[in-house]
């Protein structure tokens, strides 16, 4: 399902009209939904709930994008991630996953467990578990990989663990300058703060991120969070 914006800037578009033609909210709703190929506001909202979360993120990300995936251990930020890189692949474009966390067989294995196969993607997929990952080492092997190639960082804090690598903000400015000009889209799946607490909030935000070190939260372009089941998509700037 291809929209020709964003939800939130599509429902934006709805207010507008609103004000312009003298129309109930609802029926502006429904003259845009009927702009995207629906009868009404309500079936177009139907489909994308139908939809798996990372399909309805997909279609919202552009080339040059960094993306923030946040969530606390076991609530799927990794699987959320990799049905990106899925996405991107049914699509055409290229994907890498580079990780410290898992091996090559644990990925297949999270492929399985999404509904997918990793051998359908062969010659898109790349994995890498490199021990000096770094945003100059994502960069140059990412250096000759076609515009919209999405590729996964699991994690961001592990670009902050050798002490011989530039800080993180260093680091990520230099990834969001290089994603500027060659077009991959980056995601960082993150930690979340264990002061973060579900009985305050039911999902974590961005002020919740755990960073050891300074890091300035708009370099990236968009953020997702994950707790118990519920996605909650969140706009960086």
């Amino acid at each position: 399902m291809k929209l020709s914006a964003p939800v939130h800037r599509l429902k934006r578009k709805a207010k507008l009209l609103s004000r312009q033609d003298d129309i109930p909210l609802h029926a502006a709703l429904d003259r845009v939904a009927a702009g995207e190929g629906f009868a009404t506001w309500s079936l177009l909202s139907a489909k994308l709930s139908a939809m798996p979360p990372a399909a309805r993120l997909y279609p919202q990300l552009a080339p040059g994008d960094l993306v923030l995936v946040g969530a606390r251990p076991g609530h799927g930020k990794t699987l959320f991630s990799l049905g990106l890189a899925i996405e991107a692949m049914k699509s055409g474009n290229r994907a890498a996953f580079f990780t410290l966390e898992y091996t090559e067989k644990d990925v297949a294995g999270r492929f399985r467990a999404i509904g997918s196969d990793i051998a359908l993607f062969d010659g898109l997929f790349a994995f890498d578990s490199s021990d000096t990952i770094s945003a100059g080492y994502i960069a140059e092997k990412l250096a000759d990989a076609p515009r919209g190639t999405l590729a996964v960082v699991d994690y961001l804090q592990l670009l902050d663990q050798r002490r011989e690598n530039p800080d993180l903000m260093t680091q990520i400015r230099a990834l969001k300058a290089f994603a500027q000009e060659k077009g991959p889209i980056l995601v960082f799946v993150s930690q979340i703060d264990r002061s973060y607490d579900s009985a305050s909030k039911p999902c974590p935000d961005i002020a919740d991120i755990r960073l050891p070190n300074p890091l300035d939260i708009s370099l990236f372009s968009k953020a997702c969070f994950l707790h118990d089941g519920e996605v909650r998509f969140q706009s960086v700037n």
